[in-house]
């Protein structure tokens, strides 16, 4: 069994952990990474992150090119304080995590499902980027106020 960790560990959670949990686990480790132990994994993972979503990302300053689809079995064994299903499959799927606390529900649409032009998919990555941005930030500012919800 893995020591406590030194930081909160948030754990954000989607089916396939090639889109929107890794758009929120790299605002979020942005955002609040000296607070929390930020972490992103799928309930079926993908096995490779977006492309699309890295250069989603990278368009507004952060960098998830280093980042791998994993799966949220990885984190049987951590502490996780808190949980964040950012899609109903994950939500339905979400296992109770040993020293597991708070639990949220934020589902966002799946980017990768998007149809159209390359610009119009690329479109549909930058708006959802963009809300889970919005939500994502709101919450490293509630925590950081000593909020968990």
């Amino acid at each position: 069994m893995n020591a406590p960790a030194s930081k909160p560990r948030v754990l954000i959670l989607c089916t396939g952990n090639s889109c929107r949990s890794h758009m929120a686990e790299g605002i979020l480790r942005a955002a609040a990474g000296d607070i929390l132990e930020v972490h992103s994994a799928g309930s079926q993972p993908s096995g490779f992150v977006h492309p699309k979503a890295i250069s989603a990302l990278a368009e507004i300053g952060f960098d998830i090119s280093s980042h791998t689809s994993k799966s949220m079995n990885d984190f049987l064994d951590r502490d996780i304080e808190t949980v964040i299903t950012v899609c109903g499959n994950a939500e339905q799927a979400c296992p109770v995590f040993p020293g597991q606390v708070h639990r949220h529900h934020w589902p966002f649409d799946d980017p990768a499902h998007a149809t159209g032009t390359e610009e119009e998919i690329l479109a549909e990555f930058r708006r959802v980027r963009d809300e889970i941005q919005t939500a994502f930030l709101a919450y490293a500012a509630r925590r950081r106020n000593g909020r968990t919800a």
